[in-house]
């Protein structure tokens, strides 16, 4: 399958990112949203990058307008029936997410490749409520995407070899590595990955060490290149509660048990990066 449009529903942080690595890559895109202003802030923030880029000479002006004219927004799931692989990038509720789908298999023709970039979601039972589950499958682009390397392409138990093969082909167009993995609960990525920042933030809650010490901790002597309390924030603490819940409701290990202070944050609005606080505190630039 040749990819010339993709859709993207979610006009929030990671669906913005893809849709300027795919507008960037040549792909013409279909961005939708339920919100007008989204979408806006949307366009607003990919200019802002894109000019950035042109400031440092990295971009021709010429092609910033063309990146940016490649970009299509709506407010109708319906305007996706022209793409050949729509992504969804909504929040981390399964009910919501499975209403788009149902909606998408309804309004884009049989062929059309439905993936979600879920951190945690079951690729299986989001298939399940579509009329093509074999061409259902987990597109986990990282956060943020423009920068990022990996795309975790998940397989639910019907999807095809081809939709894998398609999306994985895609991935590498937009610049991307794709790594595949079976749907299961957190993946391979926030399986790993999830417990270790919840732990850190359990660390915090014990008064084992303050946030900045924490994290220098495991960036000098891990050698990772952003601690784990900083990692939460740029992620989105909402969405970290979120799959440590699916870890914790599908594992049933109390091991993956959300750390009370991240249900505190959450509860407090204190979300990270997009609400300029979480556990560190963040200007407008």
């Amino acid at each position: 399958m040749e990819v010339h449009t993709l859709g993207i529903v979610g006009a929030g942080q990671m669906g913005s990112g893809i849709a300027q690595v795919a507008a960037m890559a040549g792909l013409h895109v279909v961005l939708s949203d339920i919100d007008d202003d989204a979408l806006e802030r949307s366009l607003a923030s990919i200019a802002t990058v894109l000019e950035r880029h042109v400031g440092r000479g990295r971009l021709p002006a010429a092609e910033r307008d063309a990146v940016l004219g490649r970009i299509m927004t709506s407010g109708r799931l319906a305007d996706h029936a022209a793409a050949q692989v729509v992504v969804e990038t909504a929040v981390e509720r399964f009910d919501i997410k499975a209403e788009i789908f149902r909606q998408l298999d309804c309004r884009c023709p049989p062929e059309t490749i439905l993936a979600s970039n879920t951190s945690a979601i079951s690729i299986t039972r989001l298939g399940g409520i579509t009329s093509r589950p074999d061409r259902v499958v987990g597109m986990h682009f990282m956060n943020p995407a423009p920068a990022m390397r990996l795309v975790e392409v998940v397989r639910g138990m019907d999807t095809s070899d081809a939709t894998l093969a398609a999306v994985s082909a895609l991935a590498e167009r937009l610049g991307k590595t794709p790594v595949v993995c079976d749907d299961h609960p957190g993946f391979v990525s926030n399986r790993v990955l999830m417990p270790m920042v919840n732990e850190a933030i359990f660390a915090l809650w014990e008064g084992v060490a303050e946030a900045t010490a924490i994290d220098r901790i495991m960036t000098l002597g891990m050698n990772h290149p952003m601690g784990p309390l900083a990692l939460a924030d740029l992620i989105g603490l909402d969405t970290c509660l979120a799959v440590m819940h699916n870890l914790h409701e599908e594992l049933g290990e109390p091991k993956y048990r959300p750390c009370p202070l991240l249900v505190r944050m959450v509860d407090a609005g204190r979300l990270g990066r997009k609400t300029g606080r979480g556990f560190f505190e963040y200007d407008e630039e």
